[in-house]
């Protein structure tokens, strides 16, 4: 869930095997998170915290496996936020999002395939509560989460890659703290696909919308606090300071 290079544009690493990077990468975040769903109904008052660890391994696994190729973005609204964060071009936006979803379908087919059709394949689907509070709680989880992302792309992943870690700790958070509100999406894609596939669409329309604006908000409250302070060294990103290229990290 974090940008490629560091450059304004993507330029290193051939268009497909970035879009392929991007499909493998959300079809193993969904087929781990919503399968974690599914295996678990029924648990009882500890599902959350099961479920909490499920998708820090779910965002965790493909960040790490796939951050050097695409940047693993992984999610809809994080390359939008990447295109206003001028770190991914705007025309480059579409072909992100349709392998995000495809890759996302796929997750969820596999799901359906070894788990079964329970839980609505994992869907998220709100609480019997007022739907401010929906769009609220799934506003706040991804703004935090895409605040997590533009900090990372900013001060790079870290001696052992170790900061490769906050997003997936973002989200198991916001599981654990919202998941029994809103199922925890802040993605689109994780939403669409066990929704498509389930015909589950209640209230969709509250996570299309609540994501993509909380990821337009954070990327001006970033933009906003650099421009009125010192920011430290250049801006970078995680591909380059994966592979050595940044004097960013600390020894």
């Amino acid at each position: 869930m974090a940008i490629r290079s560091g450059e304004r544009a993507d330029v290193t690493t051939d268009l497909g095997a970035r879009l392929a990077s991007e499909a493998a990468g959300t079809g193993l975040l969904v087929g781990i998170g919503t399968g974690a769903i599914v295996a678990t109904a029924g648990v009882g008052v500890d599902r959350f915290a099961l479920l909490a660890l499920a998708w820090f391994l779910a965002v965790s696994i493909p960040v790490v496996a796939f951050a050097g190729v695409s940047g693993a973005h992984l999610n809809p609204v994080v390359s939008l936020a990447l295109a206003g964060d001028r770190r991914l071009p705007l025309r480059e936006v579409p072909p992100h999002v349709a392998a995000q979803l495809l890759g996302a379908l796929g997750g969820s087919a596999a799901v359906e395939l070894l788990l079964g059709s329970g839980s609505h394949l994992g869907a998220t689907i709100p609480a019997a509560i007022p739907l401010a509070e929906i769009f609220g709680a799934e506003f706040g989880g991804t703004f935090a989460l895409v605040g997590c992302v533009l900090a990372l792309v900013r001060v790079g992943p870290g001696r052992w890659r170790w900061r490769l870690l906050w997003p997936g700790m973002v989200v198991a958070v916001s599981t654990f703290a919202i998941g029994p509100l809103t199922g925890s999406s802040l993605n689109p894609a994780r939403t669409l696909a066990p929704a498509l596939l389930s015909g589950t669409y209640t209230d969709l329309w509250v996570y299309l919308l609540a994501s993509p604006l909380a990821a337009l908000a954070a990327v001006a409250v970033v933009r906003r606090i650099e421009r009125s302070g010192p920011v430290r060294g250049a801006a970078t990103g995680l591909r380059g300071s994966v592979e050595g290229r940044d004097g960013l990290d600390p020894p």
